[in-house]
């Protein structure tokens, strides 16, 4: 028995891909085996007990015992090994000597320790994790339907504690069978690009296509191609330049027009603020207040931030929250020096056990500091969204986060929520959503190959806010509103409103100009196509195709809606003061095609003095403060995932356990993610653009209760 039980050993050096069909009795295990065989047109191992036991009970009215379990398992192991020489690419196995081993441990709280090594031993390339979602069918020599689940709980973890790859499936018989067939074609690719099972379950519960790995591995090893930059975008070359009186009037159009649109905010909200506090946290690591002043710490390190924060201290919106809670922490604080003081206030601002404000969101942290209440960036985002990005009473805010962070935004936003709606008279819908999984990019080592952790497993990176792009697709607005989280100002939400709206304007009136002509198009009217081109060069800034005019009528309508049929940006662009950032520029593509894009220094080849010269020649920056139509002239969603240029992504060099790693961030959002979009650059005022990157932005007068 025993040297017929280690035969199981052997068949894992075969070739053929084998499918373990795994959990309790009656959850469809012999159906989906009978299934799959006769799909892959190969062959599959029935349940050796089951003609065993039949035969036992005929004969003699006795259900399985103990005694019953190692003969079972050497039939199984026959049998298997028979139909593995007739098998096809793949072989499905109804059962298995896992099985066997849990039914015993469950069923006579024992298993045979022969019996027990070899079941754990055997390796198949998949378990299927049979789902109790399914009718429990009674026959001769099934047990009581009752406690499947804990029946099921102990298959489950039985896969878990062996480290066994196995993906569970649920649902009726077909879906089963589809989402099986589906799976299994996956694993096969998954082993032709030399992933292990493990591996494969890993990227499945990740949600990430093969198809993506494999074009990220790719990118990785080619390389990325350069952005080639035509030259910078400049105004009356590239950027609209409006006029006070031109802004107002766009903005009177908006508000004439918005009844008709659904409107929305989108506000990337994910990012942990620890940029914004990072020369306090290296402070807090080097400093030894035993033994060093902070002057001379400053001094020494010419520490000209640290140096305005302590100066500036108690114009901080947090100042006075933090101070009162020093005073209870430490008792004789009052008595202390300056350098005590200042240092256990940076202390408790940056400890998990108080107010850990650089894990935190930074949305949620104090920002402005009014008579009444302090607020948050959140709370800003509320005030402006009902006063620009609202209609019929009613407005739309949406925040992308981090689902950890999810209850802090929803306490801030409850308190806040009160305060907007009674001082704007406005409704406001909040809604959430998160960067999916699915869109995180895999790792490799400095060899291009995958990277793995401590634990031997994969690395997989999120993707950047490149992959907000899925999270916008899933909007159902008409008209999205888009800005930075930290991009909010102090006591100009009347300013703000004018140019936001102004930049809705200027979308809604392009867009009906768009629809007239696709309509136009739609009904062959070949005598506009003349005008259609012009208007697409003079106002869109789209070079006309060569030999247009010797088109076929058919091809010169496929020509102009596929230039015209696409989600609309409009983009308000800053001059530029020295902020890192992209900024716009006109770009020739691989196809020699020109057009106007928001490029990131990181995206240009600087090695090239030409194309450096260029990049230092912008006279703009891109603050994110955009405007966008999703929707096309049929009131149909665009599927914004099919206008990215996906070869706008980004090479990162990382490092983990100590060890150095190169990850790929997607094409960013306001970047490659829409640079098939129809794009249109505003000038607007400087005022617009008041980010937060470290916390001493706080003290800058646009975020002071004085600024007026």
């Amino acid at each position: 028995m025993e040297e017929n039980l280690k035969q199981l050993r052997n068949i894992g050096s075969s070739k053929i891909i084998k499918i373990a069909l795994f959990g309790p009795e009656s959850t469809g295990k012999t159906t989906l085996a009978i299934q799959l065989a006769e799909h892959f047109k190969t062959a599959w191992v029935p349940e050796f007990a089951r003609d065993y036991l039949q035969e036992k009970w005929d004969k003699t009215g006795q259900i399985c015992d103990i005694d019953d379990m190692l003969p079972i398992a050497y039939g199984q192991v026959k049998l298997e090994n028979e139909l593995l020489s007739t098998a096809n690419k793949f072989l499905f196995c109804d059962t298995n000597l896992l099985v066997t081993k849990v039914f015993s441990e469950v069923y006579y709280n024992f298993c045979e320790p022969k019996l027990h090594k070899v079941a754990l031993e055997h390796e198949y390339d998949l378990f299927f994790l049979t789902d109790i979602d399914v009718p429990w069918e009674k026959d001769d020599l099934r047990d009581k339907p009752e406690g499947r689940e804990s029946v099921f709980e102990v298959f489950k973890q039985t896969l878990i504690d062996n480290n066994k790859p196995f993906i569970k499936l649920s649902g009726d018989k077909d879906s089963r069978l589809h989402h099986a067939i589906s799976i299994i074609n996956d694993l096969e690719k998954a082993k032709k690009m030399e992933f292990s099972s493990l591996d494969f379950v890993q990227i499945y519960e990740h949600g990430i296509s093969l198809e993506n790995i494999k074009d990220q591995l790719n990118i990785f090893k080619n390389g990325i191609s350069k952005t080639v930059l035509k030259e910078a975008a400049k105004v009356s070359n590239g950027i609209l330049e409006l006029t006070e009186n031109d802004f107002h009037q766009k903005e009177a159009f908006f508000d004439e027009n918005k009844s008709n649109f659904e409107l929305e905010k989108f506000v990337p909200a994910s990012g942990a603020a620890s940029r914004m506090f990072k020369f306090l946290t290296e402070f807090l690591h080097e400093f030894d207040i035993e033994n060093q002043s902070i002057n001379a710490y400053i001094n020494k390190k010419k520490d000209n931030e640290l140096l305005l924060f302590i100066v500036g201290l108690e114009k901080f919106p947090f100042f006075k929250t933090v101070n009162t809670k020093l005073k209870e922490v430490y008792p004789n604080f009052e008595s202390l020096g300056s350098d005590y003081k200042n240092y256990y206030f940076i202390k408790l601002l940056l400890s998990s056990d108080y107010f850990d404000y650089a894990n935190k969101p930074k949305g949620i942290l104090p920002f402005h500091k009014y008579r009444s209440h302090i607020v948050s960036a959140v709370e800003e985002h509320l005030y402006e969204c009902a006063y620009y990005s609202s209609s019929n009473g009613s407005s739309h805010l949406h925040f992308t986060i981090s689902e950890a962070h999810q209850h802090l935004f929803e306490y801030i936003v409850s308190r806040a929520k009160i305060r907007v709606e009674k001082a704007s008279d406005t409704t406001i819908d909040i809604s959430y959503s998160y960067q999916n999984k699915s869109t995180d990019t895999i790792a490799v080592d400095l060899n291009n190959n995958p990277f793995r952790d401590k634990n031997g497993e994969l690395v997989f990176r999120p993707g950047g806010h490149g992959a907000l792009i899925e999270n916008l697709n899933k909007l159902n607005a008409d008209i999205v509103f888009i800005k930075n989280i930290d991009n909010v100002i102090q006591n100009q939400i009347e300013s703000i409103t004018l140019y936001k709206k102004a930049l809705a304007g200027i979308l809604i009136e392009l867009q009906q100009q768009v629809f007239n002509y696709l309509n136009q198009i739609d009904n062959s009217k070949e005598e506009s196509f003349d005008e259609i081109m012009a208007f697409a060069k003079n106002k869109l800034n789209i070079e006309s195709a060569q030999n247009f005019a010797k088109y076929t009528l058919e091809n010169k309508i496929s020509y102009l809606k596929d230039i015209l049929d696409r989600p609309i940006r409009v983009c308000g662009m800053v001059k530029n003061e020295g902020e890192a950032g992209g900024g716009p520029f006109w770009v020739r593509d691989l196809n020699e095609t020109i057009s106007l894009q928001i490029v990131e220094s990181s995206q240009v080849d600087l090695t090239d003095s030409n194309q450096a010269k260029i990049l230092a020649d912008a006279t703009h920056f891109n603050p994110v403060d955009l405007v966008c139509g999703i929707r096309n002239y049929k009131k149909e969603k665009f599927d914004l995932t099919q206008f990215i240029d996906h070869n706008s992504g980004f090479i990162v060099d990382k490092n983990k356990d100590g060890k150095p790693l190169k990850g790929y961030e997607l094409p960013g959002l306001w970047n490659g993610a829409m640079a098939k979009w129809l794009t249109i650059f505003v000038e607007v005022p400087l005022m617009t653009f008041n980010p937060v990157k470290t916390v001493n932005d706080l003290l800058k007068p646009v975020h002071q209760p004085e600024y007026f």
